[in-house]
């Protein structure tokens, strides 16, 4: 059995937004899901790609993905990764995939100088916690995330100074 992690290809683009789904389905967010295969392929294969994405590969089959981009910590100075998604289809867990993807990223961190690698995770997902605390990853109980979107994100947009 073989394990590979590598950059994602041009022309990959619908099995990025395939893992997406399948992401979205596990996380019972399917119907949150916007994204097409041309906004997926733009984003990571534009000329000046913001967003990167890792496939995994066992046995030469795409298996897994990490998605993230950049970004920046003003308290360390220095440049990070947000991990937006990570997925490792089901029959394909327990095989140490989610743990490459994450040491993928975790040396693209340190090969760059960059300080810290981050990312969310739903609270009810207990399996997911207790792995990502077994590698080392501090819960951040006393930060809340927040998001605006849709009519709050154009009302916001349209406030006044």
């Amino acid at each position: 059995m073989s394990l590979n992690i590598r950059r994602a290809r041009p022309g990959e683009a619908g099995l990025v937004l395939a893992f997406i789904r399948e992401l979205a389905e596990y996380e019972k967010l399917s119907h949150e899901v916007e994204a097409t295969e041309a906004m997926i392929a733009e984003a990571l294969f534009s000329s000046n790609p913001q967003l990167y994405c890792a496939i995994a590969e066992w046995n030469c089959e795409p298996v897994g993905f990490a998605v993230w981009f950049v970004n920046f910590s003003t308290f360390s100075g220095r440049h990070g990764i947000y991990l937006e998604d990570l997925y490792v289809r089901p029959s394909y867990r327990g095989r140490g995939l989610g743990k490459a993807l994450l040491v993928y990223l975790a040396k693209e961190c340190v090969d760059n100088g960059w300080s810290r690698l981050q990312w969310a995770v739903l609270d009810w997902n207990a399996p997911s916690i207790e792995f990502y605390k077994s590698l080392g990853a501090a819960m951040m109980d006393d930060w809340t995330l927040c998001r605006v979107t849709g009519p709050a994100l154009t009302r916001l947009a349209g406030s006044a100074t």
